[in-house]
């Protein structure tokens, strides 16, 4: 028996090595290709518009990426494990709803924001446990707490919005500037990045992260328990998208409940486009935050252009269906 045992473990660890080679490799040439794209969107935009490369659009479309980032780091996560979130825009309605009532209450600032990720983490624990010890598909489960959490951001606020209170401090987590130019939203999504690159690479969570994604069942008779695990990688990416509803809330000084709608397709398009693959195991942080920020620049280069507003959707939707297609022949081969 404890040969066996032993065999097993030396199995896992070789094929552990084997992922991690294979993303090294993968990793680099997908974010340096990435990052190869938006360079020649910007460059191809600032000779269409002379408004696009101006400071005022450059802030404005990392302030428009700081929430997408957020949740598609979380996503990211997800992904990996080979799972998928459809929540993120109710969780994310439902984070703004419970630190706005903490806000409208005159608690302290720090205060809010711990409510409002406390929340967030909460609900994609509840994900975690449905598909981790229930083994309920992901994409039910998160379906379902789609409908569920939007519902609950309603029913406490009664679909009205609450406006911020400016005396609390609370809205510089979205409109406040450091040394009054970097602002705030930029710092905090370079921080968080830098975190979650250093969880995903060197650290025992990030490793069963892609393992999970890689072979389940490998990484299960190894002995870890991917129910946990799973656990927590759903609830990371509930909490980022908290610490997301916060941003937009203290950038508009309100908390709406209806907030959030269509950032599941946001997200999970920023991934994919990154490079992920959506049957799990491979997938790059960095290329994650690049794909944000190509979907966030078709919408600011879409308005720029005067293009009608809804035609961001269908571009949205081809480019993912696109990536995936791609995906799918880097699999072949």
């Amino acid at each position: 028996m404890k040969n066996q045992t032993q065999q097993t473990h030396s199995s896992f660890s070789l094929f552990m090595s084997k992922i991690y080679s294979r993303i090294r490799q993968a990793s680099s040439n997908q974010a340096v290709s990435m990052i190869t794209i938006l360079a020649v969107m910007w460059l191809i935009m600032s000779f269409a518009s002379p408004y696009f490369l101006t400071v005022n659009n450059v802030m404005n479309i990392t302030l428009q990426a700081a929430q997408i980032s957020l949740i598609a780091a979380g996503m990211t996560f997800v992904i990996l494990a080979g799972g998928i979130d459809l929540s993120v825009g109710s969780v994310f309605a439902l984070s703004a709803v419970v630190a706005g009532l903490a806000s409208r209450d005159g608690l302290p600032w720090y205060f809010i924001i711990l409510a409002g990720i406390t929340t967030g983490a909460i609900v994609g624990s509840l994900n975690g446990l449905g598909i981790g010890y229930l083994k309920l598909p992901p994409f039910v489960v998160t379906l379902g707490m789609m409908g569920a959490a939007r519902g609950v951001a309603l029913i406490l606020v009664q679909g009205v919005p609450i406006v911020g209170n400016p005396e609390n401090g609370f809205d510089f987590i979205g409109a406040g500037k450091l040394g009054g130019i970097v602002p705030v939203p930029t710092l905090i999504v370079i921080l968080v990045f830098a975190v979650c690159f250093y969880v995903l690479r060197w650290t025992r969570f990030g490793r069963f992260t892609y393992s999970i994604g890689s072979n389940p069942e490998a990484t299960r008779l190894a002995g870890v328990r991917t129910s946990r695990y799973l656990v927590g990688i759903y609830a990371l990416c509930g909490a980022l998208t908290g610490l997301a509803s916060l941003i937009e809330a203290g950038r508009l000084n309100s908390f709406q409940p209806a907030g959030g709608q269509g950032l599941e397709l946001d997200a999970i398009g920023a991934v994919v486009i990154g490079g992920a693959s959506l049957f799990g195991g491979q997938g790059n942080l960095l290329a994650s935050l690049i794909g944000a920020l190509i979907v966030v620049t078709i919408r600011n280069s879409l308005n720029l252009l005067g293009v009608y507003a809804f035609w961001q959707y269908v571009v949205t939707g081809v480019l993912i269906v696109f990536a995936v297609y791609l995906d799918s022949l880097r699999r072949k081969r």
